[in-house]
């Protein structure tokens, strides 16, 4: 799939039956593919509150590894989270946290793999959801206008659907 084509909806939305009801699309005839995700988000705050993360001054301890554990636990239990989701055997998960002085914010960047039979879009999506909210959970406390912005899937590979690359560059 290409990045044009990646935003248009398919032709029927998978998870309903022919009755409307919901259902957990049978992915047991597709053959099992090694498939990649990544994702990204934002977590935007006070330069004062960033400095604080920066300075390992925050009270409830490391911000970025404490939230880069969150996210890959959050990964692992995607299936538990999201209803209809597939149950994954993952072969990697990286959460990557960066400190963004001049946007006075946090960047959150997890990547997903698997061999299997559905993609890992929702395990990078997931990792990044649960980081961003344990950052923002850590900083709430100094500074009420934190605030999670910008979760989106980056790029995908792997499967029928095709690779999809939604970066900017």
């Amino acid at each position: 799939m290409t990045t044009e084509n990646a935003n248009k909806p398919a032709d029927r939305l998978t998870h309903l039956a022919e009755d409307g009801s919901a259902r957990m699309v049978d992915v047991g005839w597709k053959p099992i593919t090694d498939r990649f995700a990544q994702a990204g988000g934002y977590v935007v705050m006070q330069p004062e509150t960033l400095a604080l993360i920066r300075d390992g001054l925050m009270k409830k301890g490391d911000v970025l590894t404490i939230a880069q554990l969150a996210g890959i636990m959050g990964a692992k239990r995607t299936a538990e989270l999201i209803p209809l989701c597939h149950p994954l055997p993952l072969n990697k998960v990286d959460v990557e946290l960066t400190l963004d002085e001049p946007e006075s914010r946090v960047s959150v960047t997890a990547t997903a793999t698997t061999s299997g039979k559905t993609g890992v879009e929702m395990e990078a999506l997931t990792a990044v959801s649960v980081a961003a909210l344990t950052v923002y959970d850590m900083c709430k406390a100094v500074d009420r206008g934190v605030r999670i912005d910008g979760i989106r899937l980056l790029r995908k590979t792997g499967g029928q659907s095709g690779d999809v690359d939604l970066t900017d560059g």
